[in-house]
């Protein structure tokens, strides 16, 4: 199934379903996804804060970047939940045999890898959208202030429930190498999506 093909209605009554799929890491990266569309409507404006050339074409080269991260979100929002099947059905795996206790050990290693790279790749294109939403602040239409604004508080959001998504499954990792650099590289990252979305408030 893909998210992003459902109409807004039925998405929400998949959310609010009492199956665990799709769930917040899904949820993180169409709120990602929807933050970057706003982004994208404000940068494509024809009108920009000084109305120069100069203005539309960075607006129009940003526009550009920002498009591809959006579709990036969209299938982040079906990899997250694709990722989390993959630990429930490595988790059913039989384990009556000493062989297939370590096929399904492995399985579930593999698994849980999946499960945390698929929220962070969510948070790396939130980060990416939040540091081109700085240029289109102050660039932008002032009328369309307040849908910066949104765009900032959905993408920070995103990248929060992302970033809890990623943290959740570090205690269960493995692969100790990958956790310690999963960890660093999220908190990197929410600090760089809070000190961008600190200048997009000030412009």
């Amino acid at each position: 199934m893909s998210f992003s093909a459902l109409s807004l209605s039925s998405f929400i009554d998949s959310l609010a379903s009492s199956d665990p799929t799709p769930g917040g890491g899904t949820a993180s990266a169409i709120a990602g996804a929807m933050g970057t569309a706003l982004l994208v409507m404000v940068s494509g404006l024809p009108k920009t804060r000084g109305n120069s050339d100069e203005e539309r074409a960075v607006l129009a080269g940003v526009r550009a970047e920002l498009e591809p991260i959006r579709a990036s979100l969209e299938r982040c929002a079906d990899t997250d939940t694709e990722a989390f099947n993959l630990v429930m059905a490595a988790y059913r795996q039989p384990k009556a045999t000493d062989e297939e206790k370590a096929h399904r050990k492995a399985a579930i290693a593999a698994a849980m890898k999946s499960a945390t790279a698929a929220p962070l790749d969510t948070l790396r294109h939130v980060a990416r959208a939040l540091a081109l939403g700085v240029t289109v602040a102050k660039a932008g239409n002032p009328s369309a202030a307040s849908d910066v604004a949104v765009a900032t508080h959905l993408l920070l959001a995103a990248g929060e429930g992302a970033a809890a998504n990623v943290r959740i499954n570090l205690d269960g990792l493995a692969d100790h190498e990958f956790r310690d650099v999963a960890a660093e590289e999220t908190t990197r990252l929410l600090a760089e999506n809070q000190a961008a979305a600190r200048v997009i408030q000030g412009s």
